[in-house]
């Protein structure tokens, strides 16, 4: 079936096509129908299958359809994310396939001036794309009212709740007046969140999209490849230098690795930029903006990261560190091989790592293709390194980084 056959707005399907998305993905095909139907939809699907698209398409058309004019009446759809990388990345879907048509979008989030997101909000608007935090401080602030929403949209729902925002989204559920669709978007989800996601259906008319056994798309080939610790930067820089033209993503676990890994690859001529929470909202942006457009093509990023960065072109991610939670890799390494098209996620593993490692292929149900590296090839790709920094002098660069950030608290307080 073509997104021509459905029954949804010209002007929706004109943006379809200049978007190029003729038919619809799985989880368009199982979710559009129940939620044009007012249905409420629990949706699991691999990362990169057009989940955004699956809610915003049949929510554009409901409130298009309803309204005489471009004029707004209050907030139609809310939606919420854990993350600003990632509200913003949904506001631009919603944006592009509501062009020409007579909704509002508008995406909201902490980290800048509220007087201007004030100002868009007075002018009215019908779908709201947020995080919790600044959306709070506005409806608190008697900004923001949510009389007239019909949809709540949960993306990235085990995220959401794992994070601790059920007190949140029950505060949320408690403002909305009218009787409403609830919707819940998530790349993976365990029975303990999928319970908290039920708790908060007042309808049984919830639909399960569950997705295949394979949680990795397989338009991604990903391995894992053994590596200490202390060599790791080693390898990132041979990667980097075997794909010179690709656009790459590393993740870490903390922001501190993130800034020490930065330098590891400045001071062998790799340029690289990183993304981590204290960063403030301009230098995220500025990041993501020179990373999309290519301006430089290795962002190092933590988790806070790996569900809000939707640049379809990214040839290889690289998890420098295996992340914490087992759930985590599935986020991390999709953010390749989105849509048509295919990717690579490579995984160094050091010992300190081999049992997060297994618990990540238990949650895989399946083991992570190993790349094997014979000694020769190991000692050769640290001999070949143009780093000339001795470990030592890695200790004393992270211990002067960590003398600096307690200076700028200490600032901070006295101010």
């Amino acid at each position: 079936m073509k997104f021509d056959q459905y029954y949804i707005s010209a002007d929706i399907k004109k943006n379809l096509k200049k978007l190029g998305f003729k038919r619809p993905t799985d989880i368009q095909f199982k979710s559009i129908p129940s939620i044009l139907k007012g249905e409420d939809v629990l949706a699991i699907a691999q990362t990169g299958t057009g989940k955004t698209a699956a809610f915003a398409i049949p929510v554009i058309d409901k409130i298009h359809r309803a309204k005489s004019s471009k004029r707004s009446l209050g907030i139609r759809c809310l939606v919420m994310a854990p993350t600003r990388e990632l509200s913003q990345q949904i506001a631009k879907v919603f944006d592009t396939l509501a062009a020409h048509t007579k909704v509002k979008t508008f995406g909201l989030h902490g980290g800048v001036e509220q007087e201007r997101q004030i100002t868009k909000l007075q002018d009215g608007i019908d779908v709201l794309v947020t995080t919790p935090g600044r959306m709070f401080d506005l409806i608190n602030q008697g900004e923001i009212r949510l009389d007239n929403v019909d949809t709540l949209v949960l993306d990235e729902a085990d995220h959401m709740l794992d994070l601790g925002f059920i007190e949140d989204i029950q505060y949320v559920k408690k403002l909305l007046r009218r009787k409403h669709q609830t919707l819940f978007f998530s790349a993976t989800i365990s029975d303990e969140i999928k319970k908290l996601a039920y708790s908060q259906v007042k309808t049984e008319a919830i639909r399960i999209q569950v997705s295949p056994d394979d949680k990795v798309s397989k338009n991604i080939a990903h391995a894992v490849m053994f590596v200490d610790m202390d060599d790791k930067r080693f390898f990132l820089e041979r990667l980097a230098n075997e794909n010179p033209e690709s656009k790459i993503i590393v993740f870490v676990r903390t922001k501190v690795r993130a800034e020490r890994v930065v330098k590891a690859m400045g001071r062998v001529g790799i340029e690289a930029i990183n993304i981590h929470g204290d960063k403030d909202q301009h230098e995220r942006t500025e990041s993501m903006r020179q990373f999309r457009e290519g301006e430089c093509r290795i962002m190092v990023a933590t988790d806070v990261s790996a569900r809000g960065i939707d640049i379809p072109d990214i040839q290889l991610v690289i998890n420098y560190d295996l992340p914490e939670k087992s759930e985590n890799y599935v986020h991390r390494v999709g953010r390749t091989g989105r849509g048509v098209n295919k990717g690579t996620a490579i995984s160094f593993c050091s010992d300190e790592e081999k049992e997060v490692l297994e618990q990540i292929q238990g949650f895989l149900n399946q083991p992570i293709e190993t790349l094997k590296v014979d000694k020769k090839d190991y000692k050769n790709t640290i001999a070949l390194s143009s780093e000339g920094s001795s470990l030592k002098e890695l200790v004393a660069e992270h211990e002067a980084w960590e003398e600096s950030q307690k200076k700028k608290k200490r600032k901070k307080r006295k101010k």
